[in-house]
């Protein structure tokens, strides 16, 4: 059954906070303050699963990474973890995009750290400066569910498509079961905001990110913002008994073509 507080938010809600605006900046310092320490708690708090994630994700997408003329964006990039899953073994040029300047510069070392060249770009997932049909392949790694306006985000991606484009969205999901959904439930809003506290030494920092996950849309709900906002062959895959969940589509193409 949909949740209806995750239906109400058009995206991301910070407590205290309603206005897209004020979202956008309280996320965009959020990140900037936990820059230097988040590839260390990313890791630690997934217990290295974050890894795995990625790299399932740039398998899914293997037919377009190998393709010498595709062009991948990897959005709301943070330090770069998801471009070198798709680079590994990868033909595909790819653009790593952020809105967070500290964010990318962490980008930026890890990449050349890992003799790739850092194609960064500074930008707002919302007003993305691209031109539509740039891309064969957007990908998203636990950063789509940051963005102040989730269904504007869609249309955004859709947008810098070509026509048969794909798109690939990683997010946390809620696993299920008797003993798994509440012990996962118990680690997430009581143990990982207090540790991601205690590491990056910024009050508050972690317990946003349980609050964004429970605003998230239900897997079936946001599949059928995909397809309203125009993507074909929506469908999602549950990773690690649902920790975290692949939402894939496809921009159609004209008929004909």
């Amino acid at each position: 059954m949909t949740n209806p507080a995750r239906s109400a938010s058009p995206g991301t809600q910070p407590a205290g906070i309603a206005d897209e605006a004020a979202a956008s900046r309280y996320v965009k310092k959020l990140f900037s303050d936990v820059a230097g320490r988040y590839d260390l708690l990313n890791h630690l708090l997934s217990l290295n699963m974050d890894r795995y994630w990625r790299r399932a994700t740039a398998r899914h997408f293997r037919h377009v990474l190998d393709r010498p003329d595709a062009r991948v964006l990897d959005l709301c990039c943070g330090t770069a973890d998801l471009s070198l899953a798709l680079a590994r073994g990868s033909r595909a040029r790819i653009l790593a995009s952020d809105f967070c300047h500290p964010m990318l510069t962490q980008a930026r070392e890890k990449l050349r750290r890992h003799a790739l060249l850092p194609l960064v770009a500074e930008a707002d997932a919302l007003q993305l400066p691209f031109q539509d049909g740039s891309f064969d392949l957007v990908a998203c790694s636990f950063g789509f569910r940051n963005l102040a306006n989730y269904r504007s985000g869609l249309q955004e991606i859709r947008r810098v498509l070509k026509p048969g484009g794909e798109v690939g969205i990683l997010e946390f999901g809620a696993p299920r079961g008797r003993l798994l959904g509440p012990l996962y439930s118990f680690y997430f809003h009581r143990i990982l905001p207090a540790v991601g506290e205690w590491v990056s030494g910024v009050k508050g920092s972690y317990s946003y990110l349980p609050g964004s996950v429970d605003r998230f849309p239900d897997p079936d709900e946001f599949l059928a913002w995909m397809r309203e906002a125009g993507f074909a062959g929506v469908a999602r895959s549950e990773l690690t008994w649902g920790i975290a969940v692949l939402y894939v589509g496809e921009k159609p193409s004209p008929q004909g073509i």
